[in-house]
């Protein structure tokens, strides 16, 4: 396989949204709990070597929608991509663009340190790549207006040795790979709670120009009911048809 193996693992409502005022419920803390151990607790369930986020989940939690500091009309950068160092665990982030706005070359996850990766299109800028080599942030070129899936895969695979790499959302982001055939199994935490908000995201929508609504089948590899009343659902993702 020329990219990594690929689990999308997400936290989820019974009414399958990812984010929203549930989450502030006492009843979801076992969930919560539950969810950052299979990945990242001190006896992780999946061995991976980095988690991969789009760039509005990476603003909602990371970057808090900060303007990045660029210095108008850099000078030119090297061409191609950018590998400021190797580390044990990667954060990467698909950001087309170049929006995002860093403060350092990692990030800590609650007891998780990692190094950030951005992936990005021909669409960013000079100065954006500038901006990242000033703060020591490892970057990598794949697709010249839209993301290039495979291509982005493959150098995260030989570039940065990931072998097993998370898919941690948003909606769009999880729907887009499962359609490109970029993903090989999925992890829910089911939280016992919902909000019915109408206008959160969910664990996966199609977008126009990014993905179709074209269905895609799971097969059951596990159910676990956990403490808390949390449910662990492990699926493998069926070949499209």
């Amino acid at each position: 396989m020329d990219r990594p193996y690929i689990f999308c693992h997400m936290f989820v409502s019974l009414d399958g949204k990812i984010m929203g005022n549930y989450m502030d419920l006492p009843a979801c803390e076992a969930a919560s709990d539950l969810f950052y151990d299979i990945a990242f607790g001190p006896e992780p369930v999946y061995r991976h070597q980095g988690w991969l986020s789009g760039r509005v989940t990476t603003d909602d939690n990371f970057t808090h929608y900060r303007t990045p500091d660029l210095i108008p009309h850099a000078p030119t950068v090297p061409a191609g991509d950018f590998v400021a160092r190797q580390a044990p665990m990667y954060y990467v982030s698909v950001d087309p663009k170049g929006k995002l706005g860093w403060q350092s070359d990692t990030l800590t996850y609650e007891t998780t340190t990692a190094h950030v990766v951005e992936v990005l299109t021909e669409q960013a800028s000079n100065d954006y790549k500038a901006f990242l080599r000033r703060l020591g942030i490892s970057y990598l070129l794949a697709g010249k207006d839209t993301l290039d899936y495979a291509l982005a895969l493959e150098k995260l695979k030989r570039l940065f040795g990931i072998q097993v790499l998370m898919l941690g959302g948003g909606g769009v982001l999880n729907w887009s790979f499962l359609q490109a055939g970029m993903c090989d199994e999925l992890s829910l935490v089911v939280a016992p709670a919902a909000d019915g908000n109408p206008r959160t995201q969910s664990l996966f929508r199609a977008q126009e120009g990014l993905s179709t609504d074209k269905p895609i089948s799971f097969t059951l590899l596990g159910a676990e009911a956990r403490a808390g009343s949390a449910l662990w659902l492990r699926y493998q993702v069926n070949a499209k048809k």
